[in-house]
């Protein structure tokens, strides 16, 4: 398997609450400098709101395919979770280290990223990124498991 897990000819979908804004805004900057082309779902404040209206857009663009991952953060990561697992096709998966975000990819083919910005310094939110972007799926006796979501 290629080093590259994500097509980098289709862009990263991006999105949180009022508590991942800050994070939302600097990983969008740090992809950009990547050379992904970054879909920004909002919010675009600090200004208090409601998860689910972030979460759906980017789970949307990676379930049909107009997104090659998708990034979520609010401040716990379960609601923005929770909300993108409900996509058929998504399997997104709530990480607080560059272990975690690496496993999402080695053994759950996770195409969603989802960020706790109250539990996670953003340098760690920055490496889990990476971590998750250029990690493989292994395939093998992972992909049976996965096929059974």
């Amino acid at each position: 398997m290629s080093n590259l897990t994500f097509d980098k000819s289709l862009p990263i979908a991006i999105g949180c609450d009022h508590a991942g804004f800050e994070y939302k805004e600097k990983l969008g900057k740090m992809l950009e400098a990547a050379g992904w082309q970054v879909l920004d779902k909002g919010t675009y404040s600090l200004d208090s709101t409601d998860y689910p209206d972030y979460a759906h857009p980017v789970a949307l663009l990676v379930e049909e395919g107009n997104a090659t991952a998708g990034i979520l953060i609010c401040g716990s990561g379960n609601g923005v979770c929770m909300t993108a697992n409900k996509h058929q096709g998504i399997r997104a998966a709530l990480c607080w280290n560059e272990e975690l975000a690496s496993l999402a990819r080695l053994h759950n083919n996770a195409n969603v990223l989802c960020i706790p910005s109250r539990f996670v310094s953003y340098m760690i939110a920055e490496l889990m990124t990476d971590v998750f972007l250029n990690t493989a799926f292994e395939g093998g006796r992972h992909e049976k498991r996965v096929n059974k979501i």
